[in-house]
């Protein structure tokens, strides 16, 4: 038996493991101690940033001993330039030793973007090949996004550049959510569309179309690419405007409610009211008296803006230099009186897709059937269907629309999308049938 090396058995190897184990986490704990030994005394130095890099090699997710790093550079400052920047590009190096260990640490990126504020001579080059080097091995680290959104900012990466990187990235793998969300926030920038904040030109918008599309026919079931699709086909969101006026007399107060939340200065010149065409001054404040941005606003009307000898009061509220108003008539003998819009189908179906561009709605349709007859269960493409066919004229898709939202009840089960579990009781599907109501007013004596 001699010459011949001694295998261990099964349980000797659950034992040794198991010393190991021992062995680390009492390192582990007497290290920690020391740690907060020295914080407890104050004692920043480089020891202290030692004892702290053998926890966080180990473990880079210890969140209060980045704090305490940070602590002790802040307390070494007093060094000269020369000896910090060795400090920070030696601290830079363990980082990246860290972020090896564990990519999608949320304080190794921080504490990597804190050094890069703080080093004399930041190297932002270097960090945009890190980001790329660490994006290569998973695309989809957002983290590593977060931080390369910063580090373009600073290194001053034309948007151009930019647009480049994430065709590339797409290119080699269309399920990349970020690269796609990347793409959302350049093309605004590199093609603005004129007439809509926001969005991006008819060109750009097909060539997109294209590419949206050669991803979600190459991998249907990926979400990434209808998200994009979602954007594409989306529009800015509409200038505030009012919806309803109301006066009440007994309390001779001003209400006014307003599509979207708007903020509103006590004082404002930009929601004025008129009583009688004459200007009244007011003071605004919202239901719950935190003035913030609201749906609703109220203010207390002066004593001379109500007379209940008068025939009646004409209130009018201009919000904006008249790019949205709504005036409303109290009588007398009425205790209040109001005027308000009423929502319609156009306003409920249209603000999910632009109907701008009806031929591309159409085009894009017709390619989600193509792609529908493919993939008949596919639960994206059924869903974008049924958004194309609202945008496009919800009453004459009706029935349409409804065979698709029964296909995809089935395909989706009840249990995952309940909104889909009974389609007839959606607000959504009672308006289909509806006519344009008129906006109303109550002022009739």
């Amino acid at each position: 038996m001699h010459g011949r090396l001694k295998v261990k058995t099964t349980e000797e190897q659950a034992e040794a493991k198991r010393l190991e184990r021992e062995k680390k986490l009492c390192h582990y704990v007497t290290a920690t101690k020391a740690i907060f030994e020295k914080r407890k005394l104050e004692q920043l130095d480089k020891e202290a940033l030692e004892l702290t890099s053998q926890i966080l090699g180990a473990n880079p997710d210890f969140a209060t001993l980045w704090n305490f790093r940070r602590e002790i550079f802040l307390h070494l400052e007093k060094e000269t330039p020369e000896e910090m920047q060795a400090l920070y590009k030696a601290e830079l190096s363990f980082l990246e030793s860290c972020l090896r260990i564990n990519p999608k640490s949320y304080g190794t990126w921080h504490h990597r973007c804190w050094v890069m504020e703080h080093i004399p001579e930041p190297d932002w080059a270097r960090e945009l090949e890190l980001c790329n080097k660490f994006l290569e091995s998973d695309e989809r680290n957002f983290h590593c996004w977060d931080y390369r959104r910063i580090v373009v900012q600073q290194s001053q990466v034309p948007p151009q550049d930019e647009l480049a990187f994430s065709d590339n990235l797409i290119t080699r793998n269309f399920s990349n959510y970020s690269s796609w969300h990347y793409r959302s926030r350049l093309l605004p920038q590199l093609y603005p569309d004129p007439h809509q904040q926001g969005r991006i030109t008819e060109e750009v918008l097909l060539k997109e179309l294209e590419l949206v599309q050669n991803a979600f026919f190459t991998d249907p079931n990926d979400q990434s690419a209808w998200f994009y699709h979602r954007w594409l086909l989306g529009r800015a969101d509409p200038e505030p405007t009012i919806r309803c006026l109301y006066v009440n007399r007994e309390d001779a107060s001003l209400a006014v409610a307003f599509s979207h939340p708007v903020a509103v200065a006590p004082a404002s010149h930009d929601l004025i009211v008129f009583g009688d065409e004459s200007p009244l001054v007011v003071r605004w404040r919202t239901p719950d008296g935190r003035n913030k941005p609201s749906l609703m606003w109220l203010c207390d009307l002066p004593s001379t803006a109500l007379n209940d000898h008068w025939p009646q009061h004409t209130f009018r509220v201009l919000w904006e230099e008249g790019q949205s108003q709504k005036e409303c008539v109290l009588f007398k003998g009425h205790k209040d009186c109001w005027s308000q819009d009423s929502v319609t189908e156009e306003q409920v179906f249209r603000c999910e897709l632009s109907v701008e561009k009806s031929t591309v709605l159409q085009s894009e349709l017709e390619s989600c059937k193509e792609l529908q007859a493919l993939e008949p269960e596919n639960k994206w493409c059924l869903l974008t269907i049924i958004l194309l066919m609202r945008a496009l004229d919800p009453l004459v898709y009706e029935r349409e629309t409804l065979s698709y939202f029964e296909t995809l009840k089935v395909n989706c089960g009840s249990h995952r999308i309940d909104s889909v579990s009974d389609p007839e009781s959606l607000p959504q599907y009672n308006l289909l049938s509806c006519h344009r109501l008129p906006g109303k007013q109550k002022q009739d004596p």
